[in-house]
């Protein structure tokens, strides 16, 4: 029978942390049961040199398939807000807390599901490399889990979103929804306030990079 993962990511870092050294170390990593069901890891994407760091959830079904993070449905949700912001997402360091994809199967389909809090800092010392080695002057939390997850349980995203948040994880700390939810809205008319006012949050940051 094999051994229980240990709920801790920390074994499975690498001597060297550079991005390219964490990214295929992550590959392996065994550190919660979420690896079992999932396709592979995936890990975040970006320059080292990034000035801007966002962080979502979890990685969705899309980006399980591809390994790589913010191409499905929600990725061209945060695609556009980040053209209408004129911020280049070449420019950025995408990411999320978890690193693989935590879901519920219904016949053929598999549902998203959030991560529950011991999976989260299971996973946590990737995202604590990231932040290290990528140093953003900003850094945008893209919805509740990930506000939570490194901003404490009080953190809520309807209160905080838009705004500089006090913390010494980078310069400009911020938060907003997940581009996810933009999809959930009810109808066209929500759907398009929805964009807007992502992209007004996401264009607070753009001006702060502009001001620097």
């Amino acid at each position: 029978m094999p051994a229980p993962e240990p709920n801790d990511a920390t074994p499975f870092l690498p001597e060297r942390r550079g991005l390219a050294a964490l990214r295929e170390a992550a590959a392996g990593c065994r550190g919660c049961h979420l690896w079992r069901p999932a396709t592979q890891t995936v890990f975040g994407e970006g320059r080292k040199a990034s000035r801007v760091m966002f962080v979502g959830e979890q990685p969705g079904d899309r980006e399980d398939r591809e390994g790589r993070p913010f191409v499905g449905p929600a990725g061209r949700e945060l695609d556009r807000g980040l053209e209408a912001a004129g911020i280049d997402r070449r420019e950025v360091y995408v990411t999320n807390v978890v690193k693989h994809f935590a879901f519920e199967e219904r016949g053929r389909r598999r549902l998203h599901r959030t991560p529950k809090r011991f999976e989260i800092e299971a996973c946590r010392p990737w995202l604590e490399e990231e932040l290290r080695v990528v140093r953003p002057e900003a850094l945008v939390l893209l919805g509740a889990t990930a506000g939570k997850a490194l901003l404490g349980s009080s953190f809520r995203v309807t209160k905080a979103r838009g705004q500089p948040i006090e913390s010494d994880l980078a310069p400009l700390v911020t938060a907003t929804i997940h581009p996810s939810a933009i999809l959930r809205a009810p109808d066209d008319e929500t759907r398009q306030e929805e964009r807007l006012a992502f992209a007004r949050d996401l264009g607070t940051v753009a001006e702060v990079l502009d001001g620097s």
